[in-house]
């Protein structure tokens, strides 16, 4: 083999080597490559036939969802509490969550007026009652207010004394467990959607003796309501500031161009 030769093969395989070597360090770090023509667009549109059915079309749907969110505080504001299903809540008004909602809202001016809501007025039970009653009231938002608690009792350590009958009647054995859900949600009356939920949770626990066990849960949860009113409010009060920041035209207390503002 000549000089020539042997130089001619070993460049070849210096070169067979260094591919082999590329080809290895491409698979010790593989790197995904888009393709060609594929379209990277953000997918916006349900495509599933399933989901279709319901109350809304899809027209109103994405004129919805592309509406933007805005607060008008030009509008009164009523504070109502509902049940189940979001239906007027036809009994006396007891618990104080909505008065101190209304308090603090009326309190942070961010609408025209704000007022608790009777629901004694005659009007259907479902989303059309509560869209009359505001009608009322003139408001066009409702802050729908609900409660749910609940309960649990059983027999704790100290039930051993059931044995000596006495020590049975006077000894804190039964435990008795609340746990509950304060909800404040802000209904638009006009276009009939909802602008948040909150929800503020609460629990408690307590070994009482056995006896008046519905009445003791009913003080339990009374106390709950009382301690939990300012927390809601100032959850409340918080999200509807941000709603009136997003609100807020970007370009408010701003000149414009070429001119003052006005009373400059």
């Amino acid at each position: 083999m000549t000089r020539t030769t042997a130089t001619a093969v070993l460049c070849a395989g210096i070169a067979g080597s260094l591919q082999q070597g590329c080809a290895h360090a491409a698979l010790a770090h593989p790197e995904m490559r888009p393709l060609a023509g594929v379209a990277t667009s953000a997918l916006v549109e349900d495509h599933f036939q399933r989901d279709r059915a319901g109350g809304i079309t899809e027209e109103g749907l994405r004129a919805i969802l592309e509406a933007p969110v805005q607060l008008d505080q030009t509008q009164r504001l009523g504070v109502l509490p509902v049940s189940d299903a979001y239906r007027p809540e036809r009994a006396m008004p007891l618990a104080s969550v909505p008065a101190e909602l209304t308090r603090a809202i009326e309190a942070a001016g961010l609408f025209q007026g704000t007022s608790e809501v009777s629901t004694d007025w005659p009007a259907d039970g479902d989303v059309p009652g509560l869209r009359e009653i505001a009608a009322r009231y003139r408001s066009g938002y409702l802050l729908l207010y609900r409660h749910r608690f609940v309960d649990d009792s059983y027999v704790n350590a100290w039930g051993w004394l059931y044995l000596t009958v006495v020590g049975g009647m006077v000894a804190p054995s039964r435990t008795l467990e609340t746990a509950g859900v304060l909800e404040a949600t802000l209904f638009d009356v006009r276009s009939g959607t909802i602008l948040f939920t909150i929800y503020e949770r609460v629990r408690a626990r307590a070994d009482e003796m056995p006896w008046h066990e519905d009445r003791k849960l009913r003080a339990m949860k009374t106390r709950l309501l009382d301690q939990a009113a300012a927390k809601l409010a100032e959850q409340v009060v918080s999200k509807l500031r941000r709603l009136v920041a997003v609100s807020s035209p970007p370009d408010r207390g701003r000149a414009p161009e070429g001119g003052s503002m006005p009373g400059s």
